[in-house]
């Protein structure tokens, strides 16, 4: 038997933040049909609860707001060299927390948040019920990425918080890795 270290990745984080009037992110930063286009093409689509496809009506959701926090959290590593293949186990203790500070702003704003892409951390490694047709083990805890109600997350991180996304080259992470997500709020 071979075991493996789980290795603790040193960094540190940077926090960006905005707010925009519900409307007008709709109009400027959503591509629904671009990022279904993209949805389909990952190995998810259908096959977890946190991405698409949603039920009739899901995605107009949004619309019964009248404003929307907009959050980024970079993750800069200390170590310039890691594997791409280590970016969950760098994201991963950021992402935790993030869900919880997310969903706590939730319910005190009485808001709808939308998280982040990637695997789902609630249901400890077990596949996602949506596979077998079952209902979301915990629908309390898991919330849609805004790709995945297709907002364009790349513009939003430049325009809105002047965090530029960066991307892996030859293999390894890049200078640093960005989260972003949000909250609707305020109802109509």
């Amino acid at each position: 038997m071979r075991k493996e270290k789980n290795t603790i990745i040193d960094y540190t984080t940077e926090r960006f933040s905005a707010e925009i009037d519900a409307k007008a992110y709709i109009e400027g930063f959503r591509k629904v049909g671009d990022f279904v286009k993209l949805c389909q093409q990952c190995g998810n689509y259908g096959r977890r609860w946190g991405c698409p496809p949603f039920e009739n009506g899901t995605l107009s959701i949004v619309n019964n707001y009248q404003k929307v926090r907009i959050y980024a959290v970079k993750i800069i590593p200390r170590d310039k060299n890691l594997p791409l293949k280590a970016a969950n186990q760098l994201m991963e203790p950021v992402t935790n927390q993030l869900n919880r500070e997310l969903l706590e702003e939730e319910k005190a704003l009485d808001g709808f948040g939308l998280g982040f892409v990637g695997t789902c951390n609630y249901c400890n490694n077990e596949p996602c019920a949506r596979i077998e047709g079952k209902n979301c083990r915990h629908p309390d805890k898991v919330r849609p990425s805004l790709e995945a109600f297709g907002f364009d997350v790349g513009k939003t991180a430049k325009d809105l918080l002047g965090a530029e996304l960066k991307w892996s080259q030859d293999g390894l992470i890049p200078e640093y890795l960005t989260l972003v997500y949000g909250i609707f709020y305020q109802k109509r």
